[in-house]
């Protein structure tokens, strides 16, 4: 954990902990009966942290375990612990063991929840590693997205195979891979269309690429990772759902934590689906994106001071 990206965390979440912690004020140090529970729950739900978390702390609290009369300060270091149990098991950063290379990263995600910047982002976090990236602009769908992602390519330093609007995406995936695998490279990451309004036509577009990966190299490890606006707060978790109905997604990214108090909903998406949480973003920057440490991000976003 470095320094600076501690700091980025500390200034990402302040909104979000301020959120929690402003909704707990004048909750401890009261006599821990049905009814300041309830309070709690409430609370903790309003702070984005979702219902399955809340209810958990709450039963908690109410164990005989604990002192009936509780400091929030207390309070918020259960709440603390609590969510680490719950971000541990889903904090994955991304594993890149293909053989034959390249992995393949199907990155998908409504416009405007950053999804191209990620994939940028995402690259640079890859490259750090000492992995070959390539990208492809499998997000035929809109001329500007092409366009966006070719800059990002540039700045990055990266390849990019592209094609025309309104293109074939699997056409332009099949090419990207026959490069990439000529010239050794790593991983390759796809943008894709992210057409929440005609989910066939998504699912139909995403089923024809896999056929292609698959008649390339059946072998191979292929992740469909969503990228998440955390501004959107619970309207994340819908889209959880229907792109795990129609994609089969297989790992998280959230981004924009850093400009929202509903950072909560990291914990809610966790607990819900379950799903690797690969990387989460805080800040504009091109090492802003990077995995996380559980305990670090449960303490705080409860307000309870350095990671343990």
């Amino acid at each position: 954990m470095s320094t600076a990206w501690h700091n980025k965390l500390l200034g990402g979440f302040k909104r979000t902990s301020d959120r929690l912690i402003g909704n707990l004020a004048g909750l401890g140090a009261a006599r821990l009966d049905d009814a300041t529970l309830d309070e709690i729950e409430e609370a903790l739900i309003a702070s984005d942290l979702g219902p399955e978390t809340a209810a958990r702390i709450r039963a908690r609290l109410a164990e005989g375990s604990f002192e009936r009369n509780m400091e929030e300060l207390g309070i918020r270091l259960i709440v603390a612990e609590e969510i680490e149990k719950v971000l541990a098991k889903v904090a994955k950063p991304l594993e890149i063991e293909a053989f034959p290379r390249p992995q393949v990263i199907l990155v998908i995600g409504v416009n405007g929840s950053g999804k191209t910047t990620t994939i940028a982002k995402l690259a640079h976090l890859l490259m750090e590693q000492d992995y070959a990236v390539m990208l492809a602009a499998g997000d035929t769908f809109r001329a500007a997205a092409i366009g966006q992602l070719a800059t990002w390519a540039e700045r990055v330093g990266v390849p990019i195979i592209s094609g025309k609007e309104g293109g074939d995406a699997a056409g332009i995936v099949y090419e990207a891979v026959k490069q990439a695998t000529a010239i050794g490279t790593d991983v390759l990451i796809v943008d894709t269309a992210g057409r929440l309004q005609n989910k066939r036509e998504l699912m139909d577009e995403l089923s024809k690429i896999r056929r292609v990966l698959g008649r390339l190299n059946a072998a191979a490890q292929h992740d469909v990772v969503l990228v998440l606006d955390a501004t959107t707060g619970q309207n994340a978790l819908s889209q959880i759902e229907v792109f795990g109905k129609e994609a089969g997604v297989t790992g998280l990214v959230m981004t924009k934590l850093d400009g929202t108090a509903r950072g909560g909903v990291l914990v809610a998406a966790a607990e819900k689906y379950g799903l690797p949480i690969h990387a989460i973003g805080i800040g504009e920057q091109m090492g802003d994106l990077r995995p996380f440490d559980p305990n670090e991000v449960a303490r705080i976003i409860a307000g309870v001071g350095e990671a343990l």
